[in-house]
């Protein structure tokens, strides 16, 4: 596909199909606690997902894959922290062939090892009651009571049933990687600048069976990087329309409210030769986690930690995470615990719940804006674009509708200070050049929120114009968009470009100190 974009101005036209194009499903960016059955397992909750051509220098031609999980941490929540769930499978999966289905997945499991430190008490050796028994400097520091290890596998073909291989460390070899605790604290720890060195170890170079480059992975807490007004949005979206309608007022009239969260991610660099299949340059890409079918609590468990429960069974996927914020915002309640056990292929259950959406006229109802949805019902706009990608762009040839984040890898990746905060929508707007974000693929400085609130109140058509400039059909037009030109001003007065952020791998920022 990379022809396609030989011409500047051939590529302006086809990218203007994609001003708010793959954030129409969806209002925010993210997909924290957002099904009734996920909400009571937060350890296999996918919070969001990132797909995007590395911008570190001398890194431009590797893809970078964030999958957070594990929502809203509080820094303090000692003594046992945000361990992950070793009775758990948390997987990657991209389709680079447009058929729905995964071609390659890599897993990831986790493993507690558990020291039991004991101090003389008297004449007694007694089991301390913390995480920790000094401060931590180094990778299964002698003073962990608990070290977090992991092994990772990459999968070629069915998820279940392909060719399973080890990733392994191209240091030593060896297949088990230690994660870094979480950040307890300034005095286990030491300052920011000090548990980032030590976050820093656990970055590893590793070898992927079938893939001639070498690639890098992390897993550990980061900052929370994903910003919102999310007690207000929730709240009925309680804040004035003249507000979310002038965008002088982004960061002066709200903060971002979770800022002071972290969450657990696993990011992952892999060159992009490695990723893709044959011709096509476009990848499609979500995250899930399973667990397993039976699980037995026992009623006197024996000491040791986590052993009141045994697991057995097969997987059963729990979570799913591809493009943000579809299952909280768009899929009704009733269908969310099925769309997190689904999988791409079967998406054409959940089509009403895009061609019909329902956030249009909630929307109307909380700002009290009667007669401002869109009204070229049933959205075939947003149909075609959210399903499949935008031909030329980054739809592959022979695409089968399913909902996952696409990343189109022959579009080079733009340095982070010359990122336009709104991707794509923002370069068109400003006759600029930065073609390598949301909506295709997402960068962690793409603010998804204001996109997305354009595009769902109808920026798509007014954008086709009356002629059908951009192929959505005649109804798509600007009559059919109440708004107007008012849609391309919607914001969450909260502005993602100013979250902090790392230059390079892995990206998102040191995570918060649980004191300091």
């Amino acid at each position: 596909m990379q022809h396609l974009f030989s011409s500047q101005p051939r590529l302006t036209a086809l990218l203007s199909a994609l001003i708010v194009a793959f954030g129409a499903p969806a209002v925010h960016a993210s997909s924290h606690r957002e099904a009734p059955s996920i909400a009571g397992s937060p350890r296999v909750d996918g919070t969001d997902f990132y797909l995007f051509r590395s911008y570190e220098n001398s890194r431009a031609d590797y893809v970078t894959m964030i999958a957070n999980y594990l929502p809203l941490q509080d820094a303090y929540g000692g003594p046992n922290y945000f361990k992950l769930d070793p009775n758990a499978l948390y997987e990657i999966h991209v389709d680079n062939n447009g058929d729905a289905k995964e071609d390659l997945t890599f897993q990831f499991q986790f493993k507690n090892n558990f020291k039991n430190i004991k101090l003389p008490i008297g004449n007694q050796m007694v089991g301390i009651p913390l995480t920790q028994a000094g401060t931590v400097s180094s990778p299964n520091d002698a003073a962990l009571n608990v070290n977090e290890r992991f092994t990772m596998n990459v999968v070629r073909g069915d998820r279940r049933t392909g060719t399973v291989a080890a990733v392994t460390n191209t240091a030593t070899g060896s297949a088990t990687f230690d994660k870094p605790v979480d950040y307890i604290g300034t005095k286990t720890l030491g300052n920011q600048a000090a548990y980032e060195a030590y976050a820093a170890k656990h970055v590893y170079s590793v070898n992927i069976p079938g893939c001639g480059m070498p690639a890098k992975v992390f897993v550990g807490q980061r900052q929370e990087a994903f910003a919102v007004n999310l007690g207000a949005i929730f709240d009925l979206v309680n804040a004035p329309v003249a507000v979310i309608t002038d965008p002088t007022l982004i960061n002066a009239a709200a903060v971002n409210s979770i800022q002071d969260k972290n969450v657990t991610s696993l990011a992952l660099e892999v060159h992009k030769s490695c990723l893709t299949q044959g011709s096509e340059s476009v990848i499609g890409g979500w995250t899930s986690a399973s667990v397993r079918q039976s699980q037995l609590v026992n009623p006197n468990p024996p000491s040791g930690l986590q052993t009141s429960t045994t697991y057995g069974g097969s997987w059963v996927q729990v979570s799913r995470l591809g493009m943000p914020l579809v299952n909280e915002v768009v899929i009704g309640l009733a269908d969310k615990d099925k769309f997190n056990a689904s999988v791409p292929r079967n998406d054409g259950q959940f089509a009403t719940y895009v061609t019909n959406p329902t956030l249009p006229a909630l929307l109307e109802i909380v700002l009290n804006l009667p007669g401002t949805a869109p009204t070229n019902l049933p959205r075939l706009d947003l149909v075609t674009t959210f399903l499949t990608g935008i031909p030329g762009v980054n739809q592959p040839a022979g695409v089968v509708g399913s909902e996952m984040l696409r990343l189109n890898t022959a579009i080079a990746p733009v340095p982070f200070a010359q990122q336009n905060r709104l991707g794509i929508v923002g370069s068109l707007l400003s006759s600029g050049t930065d073609f390598a974000g949301f909506p295709n693929g997402r960068r962690p400085k793409d603010d998804i929120v204001d996109v997305s609130l354009v595009a769902v109140m109808g920026g798509l058509c007014v954008a086709n114009g009356n002629s059908n400039a951009l192929g959505f059909g005649a109804a798509c037009n600007p009559g059919a968009v109440p708004l107007g030109a008012t849609a391309f001003k919607l914001h969450d007065a909260v502005d993602q470009a100013v979250v902090p952020l790392l230059p390079g791998f892995p990206y998102l920022n040191t995570p918060n100190p649980g004191s300091k």
